[in-house]
């Protein structure tokens, strides 16, 4: 009989527990399919050609939908139990929240991203530009029929510098990523003048998926790489400017046979017969394509200047059919009205063309003009700082600007976003005439890239003024005889394994203003190596295995910008920084450092110092009141606290002067990111902790996005309400209430406390269980620009004052259909809560009805 009570206890124990179970099963349910939400949406930015989701990402997802399912099914079972059955699927619910619970800490190991490059269709779609004339086409048609016929393995694509063998090919690069039934790979290789057979395999292994260690020496490169060409039955091959026969064997690549090709493209028809390739030449512009061409570059309102299409005709004709020089010419004389400039262009090619010998001189001489043009010494010389950079290399915006800024080309502005835009306006300027192309054009990611006949015209104008060895594998530093006395800028960036022998002499080169070594895994740096370099402005270390500095660079008196990016620096020598330092520039981020030397605020000029990843002083990944001690840190601080405690004592020390005009903080634990040309004053904050569990924020503050936090209340200063235009908060299990700035209206014999923050673009809460009120009992949060309103599991919040003062000018048609003047997204989770919640804003919430979207 006691064992039949026994039973009958234990079976009512699970009958009252399940239904908590149930509920806890839901609530946790509800957050995994909105982590399942969000990863669908990454999916769709991430899943770009030539992308694919990784398996365990698509594993994730198959799984979170058979457990969906299975609830779905578990719950029909017990809806259809009796009173007496109902208890047995307590454990079933109880398997089912374990389940869901492991999926969401799956879903944490994505920081690396969603996708992965597709090993079955390798290619990369280039930029092109517009091709025009009869010859090209017929051209452009004689590849593709040779492409197509099997009987032809090898084609060799010939002719002069800049008649546009590199733009032809790239449209048929293009064109053939499209037709996926002739070849199952297209793979595209860059050589150069300075050939380098390790490059080149370093560059085709990059491209086919092959992983080199760096200890293998040429021939096991090559035995790799031709194993792996030799398995894919159908790939094409492009070797772009190519100056001399090379080896298909000592490199790697398998000859071309049933179906495979192998395309050049060189200056010399000799190349093309000892490849043993099919020849096509391709012919320079007729003298009416020519003219055609250039009247599109320069525009045909020159036609309306009296008397000056013979003169424009003969500047063309002088342009000898290469479309490179007619359009950089005809770009420079864009705008040009005054037919006196016309004249003085036209003597100027004629003095140049008879001054030269040889074709490639006067190729040169044309590109010589178009740089002449530009007139401002400053504007050429951030013309000829893009050719420090690798041949045919990505240039970053970013870090190019940045160069120019260091270097003094773009004069010092009042922030950080003034000096970046007209940094910006100088490279517009560039590509106008011409003199750089856009290379990709993304939201705050544009690169450039410059022409070789260009930048070989840059390094011909700078002579022995630069010293530039970028991107050719170089294995020892030039003798110190290459280091002549003239120097000014010296570039050896992006050299696998260099290496600076300790005995070599000090080079003597007083002028050099900068010097720039990043990513040639350069492990150390004699003491005395910048002995001499007493000139010395800007160096660049970063990208390299280096622990310690070289004495010799504490003895650089005028240096303003130190980059040490990505080194193994764990310390920095007390007497490293002293009061006649002139550094304005330092960049420690993703070093193992343990403790920054207290000379540091020495730096009375310092505008940006990057603190990242790892800077540990003591207990914390930064001391606040240390760095809170560089009184002329006005432009960038961008680094990581250990916890607010530690912001604190920075802000502290910060108090009662100009805070940097531009910041990212990062607090506990974050994944680092790299901070963008955009001017802004921002804390991320992450599990980490919180003393007296409240968040009292910096008066200046433009964005907070906190999430995993102890803290009751987040306190939002009235100065920073201006400007304040991002606030995400997540999973702050104790948070309770957002304190802001009030204004006091009357209305109706009522007192209305307003929250003004008219910037606020982006307000994002979710998952915040004890949240009750963005603002007081009353209050009402007015926001003149909000396009995200996002509120995600806030049981507790059970009224919301909100004013969109722009909705109440919205026209009917807003409503009806997604207008291009007016949007805004409102996502709510769970629909319940929107429908229960007490709604205190002047506008009825009806209005918000059409902008809602539940998730």
């Amino acid at each position: 009989m006691d064992f039949v009570l026994n039973k009958i206890d234990k079976h009512l124990d699970n009958h009252r527990s399940l239904d908590q179970h149930r509920k806890d099963l839901k609530r946790k349910l509800e957050e995994l399919n909105g982590l399942k939400e969000d990863t669908k949406s990454i999916m769709r930015s991430e899943l770009q050609p030539r992308k694919k989701l990784k398996a365990e990402v698509q594993i994730w997802l198959e799984n979170v939908e058979r457990v969906n399912g299975e609830v779905q099914v578990l719950d029909g079972r017990i809806g259809e139990s009796s009173a007496l059955t109902r208890g047995f699927h307590t454990e079933d619910v109880s398997k089912s929240i374990t389940e869901v619970e492991e999926l969401i800490i799956q879903h944490g190991k994505f920081n690396g991203g969603l996708v992965v490059d597709n090993p079955q269709w390798i290619g990369q779609v280039l930029s092109t530009t517009s091709l025009s004339g009869e010859a090209v086409k017929a051209c452009i048609e004689d590849i593709w029929n040779c492409l197509m016929d099997d009987e032809v393995p090898k084609i060799g694509v010939w002719g002069m510098g800049g008649v546009g063998k590199t733009s032809i090919m790239k449209v048929i690069n293009n064109q053939l990523l499209k037709e996926t039934g002739k070849f199952d790979i297209v793979i595209w290789i860059t050589v150069s003048k300075e050939m380098n057979v390790a490059k080149l395999q370093k560059d085709i292994a990059s491209k086919i998926g092959v992983e080199f260690s760096g200890d293998e020496d040429e021939t096991t490169r090559a035995g790799r790489l031709f194993e792996t060409l030799s398995q894919k039955s159908r790939f094409m091959m492009i070797l772009d400017d190519l100056w001399e026969k090379v080896s298909l064997e000592r490199i790697g690549i398998p000859e071309p046979s049933n179906g495979t090709k192998l395309v050049l493209t060189t200056r010399s028809a000799d190349v093309c017969r000892q490849m043993g390739c099919r020849m096509i030449k391709v012919k320079p512009l007729t003298e009416e394509e020519a003219w055609k061409l250039f009247l599109e570059k320069a525009g045909c309102d020159i036609l309306n200047i009296p008397a000056v299409e013979p003169i424009a005709r003969s500047v063309a004709k002088h342009c000898a059919g290469l479309p490179l020089g007619v359009i950089t010419i005809a770009s420079c004389m864009k705008g040009i009205d005054d037919i006196s400039e016309w004249r003085n262009a036209l003597n100027e090619l004629s003095l140049r063309e008879k001054s030269v010998n040889g074709f490639e001189d006067e190729v040169f001489q044309q590109l010589q003009f178009s740089y002449d043009r530009l007139k401002n010494p400053k504007l050429q010389d951030c013309f000829l700082s893009c050719a420090l950079y690798p041949e045919d290399w990505k240039i970053e915006e970013r870090s190019l600007i940045q160069l120019w800024i260091a270097e003094g080309l773009v004069e010092e502005m009042d922030s950080m976003r003034a000096g970046f835009d007209r940094g910006r306006a100088i490279m517009n300027r560039l590509i106008s005439n011409c003199l750089l192309e856009v290379f990709a054009d993304e939201e705050h990611a544009r690169s450039v890239k410059m022409h070789d006949l260009l930048r070989d015209m840059a390094l011909r104008t700078a002579k022995s003024r630069f010293l530039v060895k970028a991107g050719m594998m170089l294995e020892k530093a030039p003798d110190v005889q290459e280091w002549s006395m003239n120097l000014e800028k010296v570039s050896f960036i992006w050299n696998q394994w260099l290496y600076i022998p300790l005995e070599m002499s000090p080079p003597k080169c007083p002028r050099l203003t900068t010097l720039l070594l990043s990513h040639c895994n350069i492990a150390s740096i004699p003491d005395g190596f910048l002995k001499h370099m007493h000139g010395l402005r800007i160096i660049d270390l970063s990208g390299n295995p280096i622990k310690k500095l070289p004495i010799s660079l504490s003895k650089c008196p005028g240096l303003t910008t130190l980059l040490l990016c990505g080194c193994r620096i764990e310390s920095i020598p007390e007497s490293f920084f002293d009061d006649t330092n002139e550094l304005k520039i330092l960049d420690l981020s993703s070093n193992p450092i343990k403790s920054l030397p207290h000379s540091l605020s020495n730096l009375k000029n310092l505008t940006s110092l990057l603190l990242a990843y790892y800077l540990i002083v003591g207990e914390t990944l930064i001391n606040g009141k240390e760095v809170g001690g560089l009184k002329k840190l006005q432009g960038t601080l961008e680094g990581r606290f250990y916890d607010w405690h530690n912001l604190n004592m920075y802000l502290e020390a910060c108090r009662g002067r100009e805070e940097p005009r531009q910041y990212i903080i990062y607090v506990g634990d974050v994944n680092f990111h790299t901070f963008s040309e955009n001017e802004g004053k921002e804390i991320v904050a992450r599990r980490c902790n919180i003393y007296n569990y409240q968040i009292v924020l910096p008066r200046e503050i433009e964005g907070l996005v906190i999430g995993y936090c102890n803290v009751d209340c987040i306190v939002l200063p009235k100065l920073c309400a201006a400007k304040f235009t991002n606030a995400q908060c997540r999973k702050c299990k104790q948070l309770e209430e957002i304190i802001t700035s009030e204004v006091e209206t009357e209305e109706r014999g009522m007192v209305i406390t307003e929250f003004h923050l008219p910037q606020l673009r982006q307000l994002r809460l979710a998952f915040l269980p004890e949240l009750k009120s963005i603002c007081s009992a009353g209050g009402v949060l007015v926001c003149d620009s909000l396009v995200v309103f996002e509120i995600v599991y806030c049981p507790k919040l059970k009224r919301m004052g909100l004013n969109l003062p722009k909705l109440d000018n919205v026209p009917p048609s807003a409503f009806a259909s997604a207008s291009a003047n007016f949007y805004l997204s409102v996502r709510i989770r769970p629909k319940e809560w929107w429908e229960s919640v007490e709604w205190d804003g002047p506008q009825p919430k009806s209005l918000f009805d059409p902008f809602v979207r539940f998730w």
